[in-house]
């Protein structure tokens, strides 16, 4: 099953309001907490070095991109040092997260982001079920002889590919294959699972390792996020809500003629022809590119979401995320039930 094939069912609720719902601590890694459930996908225009600090304020992580030499990419770790020592926050608590993939100089882009402050790294591949990233997470675990941190693996779908990441050293998992809204892969390939189904499995292979699941992919409105944690994961990567916004990299373009002008931002998925050409790159395509509307200010999507969970954690009558995770069910829907989901009145 996926997103649109289920609903929550609502249940008994004590909840006077849904203020009183608390969507804070969640495990982002073994040891990492973060204050809201979110954070956002390392593409090259969804979270840079301003969609990053913005995250951290709003209690979320943002995982900024590798799509850039390793002292870019420092450079954009060293504002969230900063930040995280000037605004009081906890240095030993508080994620500053950074991603490399599995191949080349990985290893040095590594020891780069470590030496400067960044205390997560998130392997970031399509297909994390892979000899290559067993590699990996063997050598970052040697690496961890010389730094303190944590490593997210994925993307897996399967129970097999979560054990396996797990038990190849992984602290938390990053799961959904094929299923974002820049990505081709399904169409290309025919591989990957369903969001909700692959999530499921993949948390019982997590709760027995006492490892948190993040969703990823997928994610089209406050309420998929909703069904996501109610599957059992700890966070939810989103990347295309967030594209768009003030704090997403790229220009803001405009289109057409004053007074009907419209503002734009380009999107795009890494695996995008658009985005490889950028690496030098050509082949095994696997997304696509496209201008959004310009959103303005992250911290108001995020508010939405926010508060479209609490609003659902008081429908099926939890006080805090764990609680929800435990009490909530879903009922499969027909396609009428899909069609009436959505607003029908307009």
């Amino acid at each position: 099953y996926t997103f649109d094939d289920v609903q929550i069912v609502p249940q008994y609720s004590d909840i006077y309001s849904r203020s009183n719902c608390d969507i804070s601590n969640s495990r982002l890694t073994k040891s990492y907490t973060i204050d809201i459930p979110l954070v956002s996908a390392p593409m090259d225009t969804v979270t840079g070095v301003d969609m990053a600090l913005e995250l951290l304020d709003l209690g979320g992580a943002g995982f900024v991109h590798r799509f850039m030499s390793s002292i870019e990419q420092a450079d954009c770790i060293v504002p969230l040092v900063d930040s995280v020592r000037y605004k009081g926050y906890d240095k030993n608590s508080t994620p500053i997260c950074g991603t490399i993939g599995v191949t080349g100089d990985y290893i040095k882009r590594a020891r780069v982001l470590l030496s400067i402050g960044a205390n997560v790294l998130l392997l970031d591949v399509a297909h994390g079920h892979h000899e290559l990233v067993k590699e990996a997470l063997f050598n970052l675990t040697n690496l961890k002889e010389e730094f303190d941190f944590e490593v997210i693996a994925g993307n897996v779908c399967t129970w097999e590919g979560t054990q396996d990441l797990i038990e190849w050293g992984a602290d938390g998992i990053r799961v959904g294959v094929g299923n974002g809204s820049m990505c081709s892969t399904r169409i290309q390939t025919g591989v990957g699972l369903p969001s909700i189904s692959s999530i499921k499995e993949c948390v019982e292979v997590g709760n027995d390792y006492n490892v948190p699941i993040m969703a990823d992919g997928g994610i089209r409105s406050p309420g998929d996020v909703c069904k996501a944690l109610g599957a059992g994961a700890s966070t939810v990567m989103i990347g295309s809500l967030l594209s768009g916004t003030k704090e997403s990299p790229g220009q803001i373009t405009k289109v057409g003629s004053w007074p009907n002008e419209v503002l734009q931002k380009k999107y795009r998925g890494s695996a995008s022809i658009e985005s490889k050409k950028d690496r030098g790159e050509n082949k095994n395509v696997e997304g696509v590119s496209r201008y959004v509307l310009y959103k303005g200010k992250t911290k108001r999507i995020i508010e939405d979401i926010c508060d479209g969970l609490r609003s659902s954690m008081s429908y099926v009558g939890a006080k805090d995320l764990e609680e929800f995770r435990k009490k909530c069910k879903f009922v499969t829907v027909t396609n009428a039930g899909m069609v009436e989901a959505r607003p029908h009145g307009l």
